[in-house]
């Protein structure tokens, strides 16, 4: 039985699984730098299950085999934590944050926040996520070649920013932009960095944790305005609604939601914007792919947009692998797996692996609208218990900038080659910026769809 726990002293012992014997800075250096390739070279000699060793080290156990993936996400989650793979960023989204939380705590906070993202709830932001995308386009240059993902980024950022915090133009709002922003594009090793004691006293580090400071004062100062506004039932901005959250002792604490909002913000940012910069990069380069696109925006063809969505985030996942510790040895199809043990579901190789998807390397939206698509095959929002609470509301974001986007302009390129994939903050975007030039269209309605 897979993911069974093992009880030791009866019987023979299972085996670890197979890995690597170099050096655990070694394999770090490997994993980190060349992580797709190494990843690959893996499986090839030790096949679906394989241990290693990382630094500081711990062990890791990569998987590559869906019906393994399946078994992973559908175990109790006593068996797991995953929040203590996200605990690097927690001097960022905070200790209370449901990326950190493990447990019943976890739960709690998932009950609290899932409503907010449901299918209903999301379908609320799509004119606000359209008027602020028909700004952005037609501020974009009519001739010269730009590089989209620092478009895209600057509105994910608009968009996130609203959505959370429901503020109106004004001082606040450009107050708050303008720190959020400073802190999304800081170097990720600046960040990390914050987990080294004493690291917050010196150089950039001091820096980032100012920033941070500032981010909070201004953040606690909008979430006590916020308790007190007369229309706080009618408003639907996620901070808003995590006021109202709960009843009685159930609700959030200020800390709690601080950490939600920040968190919402930084994951929901970046990774959304990479996926577009990565559709439009493949847009760029499939005329027939880009036609249809285009064809569906003007018709409202939801279903083909969002298959455009879903195949950028299959052909390029934003992030390379998800990380569930283990609290108890587990058995893993004939392997012990040690209790604390890391194990990474292995995203970039699994979504690519043409026994999943046939033809992988093609840009075919299509296979998203032929059949269902096993949840253990496609992976950018993790799965199980830990699957990404704002998965609803990435998909309807990015689907809604593109139908407004290529409603509005063509996208071509002048590269010829396609753009490689480069490891930006905590995801995985394309190393020349996703460049492209998007001339208007000769005919657009007034509502850009």
């Amino acid at each position: 039985m897979l993911m069974e726990r093992i009880e030791t002293g009866h019987g023979t012992l299972l085996p670890t699984p197979p890995g690597p014997w170099l050096p655990g800075v070694v394999q770090s250096v490997l994993f980190t730098w060349w992580r797709h390739r190494w990843a690959l070279s893996l499986r090839a000699k030790y096949g679906d299950v394989i241990s290693m060793t990382i630094y500081p080290w711990r062990k890791v156990v990569l998987l590559y085999e869906p019906r393994h993936i399946a078994a992973m996400f559908s175990a109790p989650t006593t068996k797991f934590h995953a929040g203590e793979g996200n605990r690097v960023l927690a001097p960022v989204m905070g200790q209370q944050s449901v990326f950190m939380a493990d447990g019943a705590d976890h739960k709690r906070l998932r009950r609290l926040m899932a409503p907010l993202f449901s299918r209903n709830a999301v379908r609320g932001y799509m004119d606000m996520v359209r008027e602020l995308t028909l700004t952005e386009v037609d501020s974009w240059p009519v001739a010269a070649p730009f590089e989209s993902h620092d478009r895209m980024r600057e509105l994910t950022l608009d968009i996130m920013s609203r959505v959370t915090f429901g503020l109106a133009d004004g001082p606040v709002f450009d107050r708050m932009r303008e720190l959020l922003g400073r802190l999304l594009s800081m170097d990720l090793v600046i960040l990390m960095g914050l987990n080294v004691p004493g690291a917050h006293r010196v150089g950039p580090w001091r820096s980032a944790m100012n920033l941070v400071g500032e981010i909070d004062a201004l953040v606690y100062e909008v979430i006590a305005e916020r308790r007190d506004s007369s229309d706080l039932t009618e408003r639907t901005d996620v901070l808003s609604r995590l006021l109202l959250a709960g009843e009685g002792g159930d609700g959030l604490s200020d800390l709690e939601i601080r950490d939600q909002l920040i968190t919402l913000l930084i994951a929901g940012h970046e990774t959304t914007a990479t996926g577009l910069a990565w559709a439009l990069h493949e847009l760029a380069r499939d005329r027939e792919v880009a036609r249809k696109a285009a064809t569906a925006a003007v018709l409202d063809d939801t279903a083909y947009l969002e298959a455009v969505v879903k195949e950028s985030l299959r052909r390029h996942p934003v992030i390379f692998e998800v990380t569930w510790t283990l609290t108890e040895d587990v058995s893993l199809d004939g392997y012990r797996l040690p209790k604390g043990s890391t194990v990474m579901p292995m995203i970039g190789i699994v979504q690519n692996d043409p026994a999943n998807f046939p033809e992988p390397e093609r840009f075919r939206p299509e296979r998203f609208l032929e059949g269902e698509v096993s949840p253990a095959t496609w992976l950018p929002f993790g799965g199980g218990a830990r699957r990404c609470v704002g998965a609803n509301f990435a998909l309807m974001e990015a689907t809604e900038v593109l139908r407004v986007l290529l409603a509005r302009r063509m996208i071509t390129t002048d590269l010829r080659a396609p753009e490689a994939a480069s490891s930006k903050h905590v995801a995985f975007a394309p190393a020349k910026g996703a460049r492209i030039s998007a001339p208007p269209l000769v005919e657009v309605g007034g509502d850009g769809r």
